[in-house]
């Protein structure tokens, strides 16, 4: 007799091609909802880095609007070194910084295109003197953010602008942008001013400068430019 053949164990080729079409479709279905899924997913994490940018960069402008010092703009000029703008700030605050030596500097915040933080070493200059040149700017935020600037003092109206006055400012209003757009984020914030008076007032308030009286006829009245001949 003859043995009879033995089965041989496995897929065939119609089992195998079955899998492969199924295993497609499989694969066919997780390509499609990642395409869908992942394009949201990225806009989410750059919408939470971008907001991460914007607060680290109002962070660092509050702290540096807070330690603004009242120091006077010249040698025979009581008014404070503060050049308010809708879109700068010029201030002297103490200096910050891991090399900075002790002493005081003057902050230029600029928001043409983004924000940039520049400073130069504060010293005591004569009225007509140059600024004293400002180090490489630091870039703090990047477009298409900008910032617009508002100033208000103890009356609590808000100005675009803050300029040869006899005070600083009691607060600042930063809004955020986005310059594409011209709109405002809700991220926007209000940073408040530690000192508005020089130290001097604290030991003698009769002064001039801290009861709002009028600066001598030579210099201009408060919230006008300079004029030179």
């Amino acid at each position: 007799m003859t043995p009879a053949p033995r089965r041989t164990e496995g897929f065939t080729l119609v089992e195998m091609l079955v899998a492969l079409v199924l295993a497609a479709l499989v694969v066919s279905a997780l390509a499609t909802l990642t395409a869908q899924w992942l394009p949201n997913w990225k806009r989410g994490i750059n919408r939470v880095e971008n907001v991460e940018r914007v607060s680290l960069a109002l962070r660092r402008v509050t702290a540096d609007l807070g330690a603004a010092a009242f120091v006077p703009a010249g040698l025979e000029r009581p008014r404070p070194l503060f050049d308010g703008r809708p879109a700068s700030i010029t201030f002297v605050r103490p200096a910050l910084g891991p090399n900075a030596r002790p002493g005081l500097e003057i902050v230029l915040l600029a928001s043409d295109d983004g924000l940039t933080r520049s400073a130069a070493p504060y010293v005591p200059r004569r009225s007509g003197d140059a600024m004293p040149a400002f180090g490489a700017p630091v870039v703090l935020l990047r477009a298409p953010y900008q910032l617009d600037f508002s100033y208000a003092g103890s009356d609590g109206l808000w100005l675009g602008a803050w300029t040869n006055l006899d005070e600083l400012p009691r607060a600042v209003r930063i809004v955020v942008r986005d310059a594409r757009t011209g709109r405002a984020l809700d991220i926007s914030t209000v940073a408040l001013l530690n000192t508005e008076l020089p130290a001097a007032c604290v030991s003698n308030a009769a002064l001039p400068i801290c009861n709002g009286a009028a600066p001598p006829d030579d210099e201009p009245p408060p919230g006008t430019a300079d004029k030179t001949p």
